[in-house]
């Protein structure tokens, strides 16, 4: 029910459902938090309520990413500037070592480049791989993340 209302940004529901005693911090069995589904379906109004409750923006996933690696993978400025103004590490990386830079280069979304870059992200950041952001947006063939990253 939770997951759901963070998905959809039904906030009534969503509030409810903390009022009632769920964890703001609980996660799906496939380890999506509320606030990582709040801020990759691009719902703001539901990634405030959550972070003013006091959801944690580090948190990982399953895959060991942070919502903000999930909102770079899909180019979502205004919700980056929300998790970053609550303290998420512009850095942060996955269990792959890939940085939310290195999402947003790998998926072309070239504004989303920009602004991490403008907010102290690390072009040098090598992930296991040994690839920097730039190497990962030449090997997907992401001219404009390129461009930004040149």
């Amino acid at each position: 029910m939770a997951a759901d209302a963070a998905r959809r940004g039904d906030l009534d529901t969503l509030e409810r459902a903390l009022n009632a005693g769920v964890a703001v911090n609980t996660a799906t069995p496939r380890g999506d938090s509320l606030l990582m589904l709040a801020a990759y379906y691009d719902q703001a109004a539901a990634v405030r309520l959550l972070l003013a409750r006091g959801a944690d923006p580090h948190q990982t996933d399953a895959k060991g990413q942070t919502p903000l690696s999930g909102v770079a993978f899909k180019g979502l400025i205004d919700i980056a500037e929300l998790l970053v103004a609550a303290g998420a590490h512009i850095d942060a990386f996955s269990a792959e070592g890939r940085t939310p830079l290195g999402m947003a280069a790998a998926f072309n979304r070239a504004s989303m480049v920009e602004w991490l870059l403008q907010h102290g992200a690390s072009a040098e950041h090598r992930d296991a791989s040994g690839l920097r952001p730039i190497d990962i947006a030449n090997a997907m063939g992401a001219a404009a993340a390129v461009a930004v990253l040149s």
